[in-house]
């Protein structure tokens, strides 16, 4: 069970019309985090059955625009969708099932986080994944 998330306030923060569609979906990325697109239509269509497939994939680049959930996309996967944002932090991918799961951003001297040349860019995010087994496919492979 999840606890209670309202996401009316967060909608109306952003200047988004409150709508069946957008609480569902919003809900959803806020539940199932690191969530692929057909995992979110099947929760949202848990609370609205007739919700659209296009319905849903507008509504998640609406709430990706106005910075409500991030889009994040590991080599190899199907892009996923997260409601942590505006932190700056990484993800851990495993290779074998695919599991996501948050990492916060070092903290300290960190090099590899800090652009050698900017070429001008103003950075504002640096993207890391790091990749690996799982501990359940970890513990698979050596049994």
């Amino acid at each position: 069970m999840h606890p209670a998330f309202d996401a009316e306030p967060l909608l109306r923060g952003a200047a988004l019309r409150v709508t069946r569609p957008r609480v569902a979906v919003l809900t959803a990325v806020h539940q199932h985090p690191h969530a692929d697109t057909d995992s979110i239509i099947r929760a949202v269509r848990a609370d609205l059955a007739d919700v659209s497939t296009q319905a849903v994939y507008d509504v998640l680049r609406a709430l990706t625009t106005a910075g409500l959930v991030r889009r994040i996309e590991p080599a190899g996967s199907a892009a996923r969708y997260e409601a942590r944002v505006g932190d700056n932090h990484h993800h851990v991918v495993c290779r074998s099932c695919g599991d996501i799961a948050d990492v916060d951003c070092a903290v300290g001297y960190t090099p590899c986080l800090t652009a050698s040349h900017d070429h001008g860019f103003s950075i504002d995010e640096a993207e890391v994944v790091y990749w690996g087994l799982c501990p359940d496919c970890s513990t698979a492979r050596s049994s």
